[in-house]
C-alpha cells in the first residue's frame, strides 16, 4: 500500500529514534495496523491519522511516555487526531 511521503518520512524517523531492540517489531506492527486503518477508511494511501491511530492502539501502556516524546520529536500532531483518548 502507498504511503503519504511526509507521513512515511516522519514514521521512519520516529522508528530510528526508538531503542534498537524495539525498532523491528514496532515498525512491523504499526505498519500493518496503519495499512489496516487506511483500508478501513476506504483509501489507498496511509496517512498521518492512520499511523497515529495504530501507535495508540498497539503500543503497550508502559511505553506511552516514550511514544509521546517520539511523536512530538518528529512533529506528528497526535492531538489534532483526537489522541490520547
Amino acid at each position: 500500500m502507498d504511503w503519504d511521503t511526509k507521513t512515511q518520512e516522519k514514521f521512519k524517523l520516529m522508528i530510528s529514534k526508538m531503542p534498537v531492540f524495539h525498532r523491528r517489531i514496532a515498525e512491523e506492527a504499526v505498519t500493518l495496523k496503519a495499512q489496516e486503518n487506511a483500508r478501513e477508511r476506504g483509501v489507498s494511501q496511509v496517512e498521518e491519522a492512520d499511523v497515529i491511530s495504530a501507535l495508540f492502539s498497539d503500543v503497550p501502556k508502559p511505553f506511552y511516555s516514550l511514544m509521546i516524546r517520539l511523536l512530538e520529536d518528529v512533529k506528528f500532531d497526535y492531538r489534532k487526531h483526537g489522541f490520547p483518548k
